[in-house]
């Protein structure tokens, strides 16, 4: 799907619709994506921040997305578990950037190459405007290469 229409259609998702969040970047390759969570009065907890579901919220699906996006069909890709550390009270505008580069897809290609299960842990921020980190997220994502991406391989060699 191409990273525009996906970042329309996301951005239409009744969770993210209804909680203020919006992707704002995907970058063509899925490499790159930027995500902010605005602060309404429906996404407010009981002393006026960012209510800490929708924090989490923001992080959830984009680790999982970015690297199924660009390891392909040939691998499955699922969230494991997660994590949230409150740092300080988020307010006003938020956002979280998710960055994959090449050393960190061949080091994922790499640990599946034998079929084996692999679990990965990423890690980003939420900062504010400021620039200050309100949260620190982690996410564990499952990979393991297909049984039929794995004989393919073999007899192409």
């Amino acid at each position: 799907m191409k990273a525009s229409l996906f970042r329309h259609g996301i951005n239409l998702w009744p969770p993210f619709l209804f909680t203020g969040i919006h992707v704002t970047e995907v970058a063509a390759d899925y490499r790159h994506v930027r995500v902010e969570l605005r602060m309404r009065p429906w996404n407010r907890n009981y002393v006026g921040t960012h209510f800490g579901g929708s924090l989490f919220a923001m992080t959830d699906p984009f680790w999982m997305l970015t690297v199924m996006q660009n390891l392909g069909r040939d691998y499955y890709v699922w969230d494991r578990a997660g994590e949230i550390e409150f740092l300080k009270p988020g307010r006003g505008t938020v956002t979280a950037e998710f960055r994959l580069d090449d050393a960190l897809l061949d080091q994922l290609r790499a640990a599946t190459a034998g079929g084996e299960k692999y679990l990965h842990w990423f890690s980003n921020d939420i900062v504010d405007a400021q620039g200050e980190v309100v949260a620190r997220v982690r996410k564990q994502v499952y990979l393991r290469l297909k049984p039929d991406a794995r004989g393919a391989g073999k007899a192409a060699r």
